[in-house]
């Protein structure tokens, strides 16, 4: 199972987002949907689905949290067609943030939004041991702490290592800030990359583009909770904020069995014991199933 798991959220596109998604990368599928009853946001539709093999997860659950640059999926194309071809569906409807073209660090390189707000950067390379990773823009207050971050979540983590940092030379950022132009990193052995924004812009991190970790039991959640909840008024159901801005989600790895094991009623009983919740209290939880 993939420890770390992006999740998208979506006000009511998850599903056609994550069908798209799937029609642009090979190795890519469907792999799950569930529809959540009796959420804050009415009911919510759960996608689970795999791009190039990595999974991700997008939810339909109301218009409250929009997608920014902060976080983008950088994209390790093998050919300037798919560069291009990609280019062309992502960018329909979207919005380009960097045009396609050369660049000092790539041959061929394009950063846009797509028509559901995701980000993407496209680059042409030879490294191709992962081809879709997370890429973090540490930005507005979190500008200037890329590093210690990436630092942070490595300590955290296991299998985790930091690979490559490389720092802006003098006059290349505006922002006075900005430290980092690029590193690359892996937590629970899945790859990463970061940046400081060089540029002074008003958005950061977001509750949209979320990290689920996945917890074998509950000194697990635990665990992950004290690590990386460090804003209190964020913790519910299981999502917490660290220092630097970013969104978690503290779930148990057999979180569909917890929720929908039981008769509906019961699934019921356990996901209104969830909404009361802040971490995840796997007893509470399976206490709620049993309750008559």
């Amino acid at each position: 199972m993939q420890k770390i798991v992006p999740h998208l959220w979506y006000d009511k596109e998850a599903k056609e987002a994550a069908l798209f998604y799937i029609s642009l990368f090979e190795n890519s599928k469907l792999l799950n949907e569930t529809v959540i009853e009796n959420t804050p946001s009415g009911d919510s539709e759960l996608v689970s689905f795999e791009l190039a093999g990595l999974e991700f997860m997008a939810i339909s659950a109301g218009p409250y949290f929009k997608f920014n640059p902060s976080i983008s999926l950088m994209v390790a194309c093998e050919s300037v067609e798919e560069v291009n071809i990609k280019w062309k569906a992502l960018v329909e409807g979207g919005t380009e943030l960097m045009p396609l073209g050369e660049y000092p660090f790539s041959k061929w390189y394009g950063w846009v939004q797509d028509r559901f707000g995701l980000s993407w950067q496209l680059m042409l390379t030879d490294q191709t041991a992962q081809k879709i990773k997370p890429n973090f823009l540490f930005s507005s207050d979190a500008c200037g702490k890329a590093e210690e971050a990436i630092d942070f979540y490595t300590n955290i983590f296991e299998d985790s290592e930091i690979g490559y940092i490389s720092y802006y030379g003098e006059g290349e950022a505006v922002s006075a800030k900005a430290k980092i132009n690029y590193a690359a990193f892996k937590l629970c052995g899945m790859h990463f990359s970061a940046m400081d924004n060089g540029y002074d812009v008003d958005f950061n991190f977001n509750e949209a583009f979320s990290l689920i970790v996945n917890c074998k039991d509950q000194k697990e959640i635990d665990y992950f909770w004290d690590q990386l909840s460090a804003v209190p008024e964020s913790e519910q159901c299981g999502w917490v904020k660290d220092q630097f801005g970013l969104s978690w989600q503290i779930v148990p790895d057999n979180m569909n069995e917890v929720m929908y094991k039981g008769s509906r009623e019961e699934n019921l009983r356990v996901m209104e014991a969830l909404y009361k919740m802040k971490k995840i209290d796997l007893e509470t939880l399976e206490k709620a199933r049993l309750k008559k």
